[in-house]
């Protein structure tokens, strides 16, 4: 794991060097091939003292790596302006080097000390690059939702250090902390970092505010951390979370309905996905919170699918916010009568978001709604209509912005350039070609 380190920390001085912009990308797909070939064993590998790999830290690694080689590609913008390019490299290698550490260190307080810090790099993002006055307001939002969820956290750390000495991953496994208190104080910033209902309302708030790079991080992999976070805290967290779990279940299934719902409401583009990246982390929640095995796969498939989805759908808003130069779905319509060949793209990728097969959607939302149907049947319910209602909005996006009567007051317009195809299609490929060799994630 300490070459991987090395490579992106050496890889910090050309962000710095003039005309280096697609250099520091070439260099950062290179590494997500060079670390794809990393040994992937059952268990732990690259195993030392302080970093280490196992099934969903590598998956979660390869997607940040992925993800930030894809973020260069989609802001060519800024390079076309040479708006702070060199500024912008090193924020997404900083940020780039605390995922990759949040995801592979061992100990406990290291994890929440990355964890945290991957926060400030996407702060400068949303206020460095954003669109709009208001996105000062929501890099506030995105600091206090999270830091004040992670108080508790840290107390909760330092109450397990003083517990039983240690706070590597690897012996936390052999407790069983029964407190309510430590219990609620674990969870909770995980929870509003996934986000759950009710703690949600700081996403559709960066999103809109964001670049398109900060949106394809946000979505992408923050709330992958979440995720992530649960599946490693709840392990000595059992028998509390056996007692408490419903409470999260139910606000996350009621809360994924009503925010499904909600998404058709939406007229900007953005904030329409952001809302459904919602929904889909409510089932995630759901999942990881009833603790059997199909629902900690498939928390964990989804998560993978949901981040190239997500991130893919947020660049083809922004391929139409830089035609258009708005992201009101009244104004992006007929889009199919410009750009016949991205309307395909559109229709793949919302195919994904509602869970079309072969898409790796597709295959996390059956493991979860097992998980929760093994549960208890009356989630059924609730799970029918959030897929049904996923299917719903999907659709509401694609007929929106295809078809439909075309916006007169565009004056000039040009079809997409290869590199708004080559970035859907990295987007695309994994999400459903990955499917094939799905065994080595459903262990």
């Amino acid at each position: 794991m300490m070459k991987i380190l090395m490579y992106m920390i050496f890889m910090i001085p050309l962000c710095f060097m003039k005309k280096m912009f697609w250099m520091v990308q070439m260099f950062l797909l290179m590494l997500a091939f060079i670390f794809m070939n990393l040994s992937v064993n059952l268990g732990n590998f690259n195993l030392s003292y302080l970093y280490s790999c196992d099934l969903i830290s590598f998956g979660l690694i390869l997607l940040s790596i992925w993800i930030c080689s894809l973020m260069i590609m989609s802001s060519e913008n800024l390079f076309k302006l040479n708006y702070y390019v060199n500024f912008f490299l090193l924020n997404i290698m900083l940020l780039l080097i605390l995922l990759f550490l949040t995801f592979s260190v061992m100990n406990l307080f290291m994890f929440y000390l990355f964890f945290e810090g991957s926060l400030i790099p996407t702060l400068l993002l949303i206020i460095g690059w954003g669109y709009q006055p208001e996105r000062i307001q929501a890099g506030m939002y995105l600091m206090f939702y999270t830091l004040f969820a992670s108080l508790p956290l840290l107390m909760g750390l330092f109450y397990i250090y003083v517990e039983i000495d240690s706070m590597m991953f690897y012996f936390l496994k052999f407790f069983n902390m029964n407190y309510i208190l430590l219990y609620i104080s674990m969870v909770l910033a995980f929870l509003v970092k996934m986000p759950m209902y009710f703690v949600h309302l700081w996403l559709p708030k960066a999103h809109v505010e964001a670049p398109v790079s900060g949106s394809m991080i946000l979505a992408g992999i923050m709330l992958k951390l979440g995720g992530y976070g649960l599946l490693r805290v709840l392990v000595f967290l059992q028998e509390i979370n056996l007692k408490l779990n419903y409470i999260w279940i139910i606000i996350s299934l009621l809360g994924g309905f009503y925010i499904s719902l909600k998404c058709f409401c939406q007229v900007d583009i953005k904030s329409l996905i952001a809302y459904s990246s919602v929904a889909h982390m409510s089932i995630v929640i759901s999942g990881i919170m009833v603790m059997n095995y199909w629902g900690y796969f498939g928390s964990y498939i989804m998560m993978i699918g949901h981040g190239l989805c997500s991130s893919g759908m947020f660049c083809l808003a922004n391929i139409n916010y830089e035609r258009l130069h708005s992201r009101s779905l009244f104004i992006n319509k007929g889009m199919m009568n410009f750009m016949p060949s991205m309307s395909l793209w559109w229709f793949l990728l919302m195919s994904s978001n509602m869970s079309a097969p072969p898409s790796l959607n597709l295959l996390g939302e059956i493991s979860l709604i097992n998980s929760m149907m093994s549960w208890s049947w009356l989630s059924m319910l609730m799970l029918m209509l959030i897929s049904f209602f996923s299917a719903g909005y999907s659709l509401y996006l694609y007929s929106f912005t295809q078809h439909g009567k075309i916006f007169h007051g565009m004056y000039s317009f040009y079809c997409g350039v290869s590199r708004e195809y080559l970035l859907l299609l990295l987007h695309w490929l994994p999400l459903n070609i990955m499917i094939l060799k799905i065994e080595y994630m459903m262990i």
